[in-house]
């Protein structure tokens, strides 16, 4: 992980833990880079997947959907160590399409009249308000692959399509972990889900 660097803006792909990267979270930490602002659904479990950056201590800011299944990150929400960014999911899931897309911005409805309105500008159409939502762009996403070929090219199986085909199109850099790293051509071109162009790196996870 030598393009990590202090204070970067860091996407994780995955669901609670299931399509993440975990080679990479533990070359984040290996590395020992610190103060970074990461976004991912959630922050999984207390050691596994992005629940081993909080337990490290690793992050200044979560930019996340929920916190509930680590008690840890609570914590230290809690206690000032951490700042957490509570996002709806599916504005969380738009808001990173929004910025691999190029786009400006999204009005959605979702989060009128609670907490997730402050400080954002609303647009009243048709006597019905929205709120208008900014991409999230990242310096670096790191996203997990069941199969990628050698110019990566990536196929997620199931549910480790998640967040980590939008999260591929959103940041400066995009570095791909592979269950498994097969030639060009093994992968048949209908099952592609993120083309290689996205790429920048291709690392082999596993044991």
């Amino acid at each position: 992980m030598e393009y990590a660097k202090d204070n970067m803006s860091i996407m994780i792909g995955g669901f609670l833990g299931v399509g993440t990267p975990e080679t990479l979270i533990n070359g984040l930490i290996k590395k020992g880079v610190k103060n970074l602002t990461i976004i991912s659904n959630d922050t999984a479990f207390p050691n596994v997947g992005v629940g081993k950056l909080i337990e490290n201590k690793i992050a200044k800011k979560l930019l996340v959907s929920h916190i509930g299944t680590n008690p840890e990150t609570g914590r230290q929400m809690n206690s000032g160590e951490i700042e957490v960014e509570l996002i709806p999911q599916g504005t969380l899931a738009e808001r990173v399409r929004a910025a691999g897309a190029g786009l400006g911005g999204f009005l959605t409805p979702t989060g009128i009249g609670t907490m997730v309105q402050e400080g954002k500008e609303k647009i009243e159409i048709d006597t019905k308000e929205y709120i208008l939502e900014l991409p999230i762009k990242a310096d670096i996403a790191l996203v997990y692959g069941s199969k990628i070929d050698k110019k990566g090219n990536i196929y997620y199986d199931k549910a480790a399509r998640n967040f980590n085909p939008l999260m591929a199109s959103a940041a400066d850099m995009v570095i791909a972990e592979a269950e498994e790293i097969v030639e060009v051509g093994e992968i048949n071109p209908n099952d592609v889900m993120t083309p290689g162009i996205f790429i920048d790196a291709v690392v082999k996870g596993g044991k």
